[in-house]
């Protein structure tokens, strides 16, 4: 590891402590369920910018880079059909909890232009944080040690941000409460689960593809709560979560059709798609040259 490689790490860090403090932000100004409808923006500008970094190709003459097209236009309108639209309950629980949409506008003094503003900057960052992470991969293919650094980067930034913002010593005091099971929920399965298996998967396949699993996340997401919370299943969360599915594997077909190079199709050659080998596979695969290298 070179002085490059920290340097991109460091700013690695800085954009992501960046993108969870304007979404915190967001959040205290609107409600959560604003900052989950916006986020489903999050496949449309990850796709975009993989465009403009060249690490996705698009040819719309070509049936790959249509399936992709749609396959993520499908994906993120399904987003918006389980997080805005209800309609009638198909299967009706005593204990259910209230839906995101019955929250949407109920938020008291809120300023949901200032929140809105502040959401919609945490999920332009976030695509960047994409971005640079497959190109740091790209160069340095160790994903716990990237891992190790960037959670480093990220608790150094945020304690300066905390020195200047908090105006008291009790905001540092960890008492044995629902707070500090946050604290131990979030660090191991935020900051260490969460961030080792995106890098892995940014390294093997690229920011589209862990990008596309946002929006199917919603849809397991109303699954778990129906069976684990008993929440009551609307028509459309179904509808929603179908046409997620439907967007989801289009798009992975259309992945999949580009990088066999059916019909000409090409991979771009930045691309970390490119590999013609399945996820795991590959990942043996890359392990083993870094070993050899």
């Amino acid at each position: 590891m070179n002085f490059s490689i920290l340097s991109k790490i460091a700013l690695l860090g800085i954009i992501g402590s960046s993108s969870q403090i304007m979404g915190y932000t967001g959040i205290s100004y609107s409600s959560p369920a604003l900052a989950s409808a916006i986020s489903n923006l999050i496949p449309a500008f990850t796709f975009i910018f993989a465009i403009i970094f060249r690490m996705e190709s698009v040819a719309l003459g070509r049936t790959s880079s249509q399936a992709k097209l749609l396959g993520t236009i499908l994906s993120i309108s399904g987003a918006f059909i389980v997080t805005l639209y209800k309609g009638p309950p198909l299967i009706i629980s005593s204990n259910s909890s209230i839906t995101l949409h019955q929250h949407l506008h109920s938020t008291k003094n809120s300023n949901w232009i200032l929140g809105g503003i502040f959401l919609t900057a945490e999920y332009t960052l976030v695509p960047l944080w994409y971005i640079l992470q497959t190109q740091i991969m790209k160069e340095y293919p160790a994903e716990l040690t990237v891992v190790f650094f960037y959670n480093l980067s990220v608790s150094i930034i945020g304690a300066i941000v905390a020195l200047i913002t908090e105006g008291t010593s009790s905001a540092w005091v960890v008492r044995p409460n629902i707070a500090l099971v946050s604290i131990l929920c979030s660090g191991f399965l935020g900051s260490c689960l969460n961030n080792t298996v995106h890098t892995w998967a940014l390294h093997l396949k690229g920011p589209v593809f862990v990008a596309m699993f946002k929006p199917l996340s919603i849809a397991i997401a109303v699954a778990m709560g129906i069976m684990f919370l008993g929440e009551t299943l609307y028509l459309g969360s179904v509808i929603g979560a179908t046409i997620i599915s439907i967007g989801f594997y289009t798009v992975m077909w259309g992945k999949a059709k580009e990088e066999v190079g059916v019909d000409g199709d090409t991979a771009s050659p930045e691309s970390p798609s490119a590999q013609k080998v399945p996820l795991l596979q590959g990942y043996k695969a890359a392990k083993l040259q870094d070993q050899q290298v």
